[in-house]
């Protein structure tokens, strides 16, 4: 009898170390809030067309819950474990917004900067006061003005995203 129970003793102890070491080499925590990741992630448009990808460049790091990325590419990584993948789409509400006709501005040609054509696909640098730029487009030309879109180039759309979750600290 007391063999048995030792010899048993003896199973539940090696199923215990067993069990703690394959937790303890894998990371099984979920990514949470305050928590900084590493992510490779693949974008595409909803026809497939593919905008942007960190694959062939170091991984995406942010920390979740400081708004450093866009809230739906957020949201998709919380509770992702590391080495996890997903596919998520991200509606434009939670992308870059809907596309807005009130971040159309129109600038007379007397306005722009010398060196500058106002051609359509023209892009111009905008510079605020507070030190920041902007790249716009120049979308429509008219004799006297252009109009330049300061809206995102993703805005309005829905957006598709491969993420895969590659470290968690």
């Amino acid at each position: 009898m007391f063999i048995i129970k030792r010899s048993l003793v003896v199973s539940l102890g090696i199923l215990l170390i067993i069990a703690i070491m394959m937790n303890g080499c894998s990371n099984n925590r979920l990514a949470a809030e305050g928590d900084t990741v590493l992510v490779h992630y693949t974008g595409t448009l909803e026809d497939g067309t593919e905008f942007d990808s960190s694959r062939d460049r170091e991984p995406l790091e942010f920390t979740l819950g400081a708004g450093q990325v866009i809230t739906g590419f957020e949201n998709a990584v919380y509770g992702m474990k590391e080495g996890q993948t997903k596919t998520v789409t991200i509606p434009e509400e939670e992308a870059y917004g809907p596309y807005r006709d009130d971040l159309l501005i129109e600038v007379d040609h007397e306005d722009l900067p010398e060196e500058v054509i106002p051609e359509v696909g023209t892009i111009i640098t905008i510079s605020y006061s507070n030190g920041m730029s902007l790249n716009v487009p120049i979308v429509e030309v008219t004799e006297t003005t252009v109009i330049l879109d300061t809206n995102p180039p993703l805005a309005g759309k829905d957006l598709t995203f491969e993420i895969t979750l590659v470290d968690i600290s």
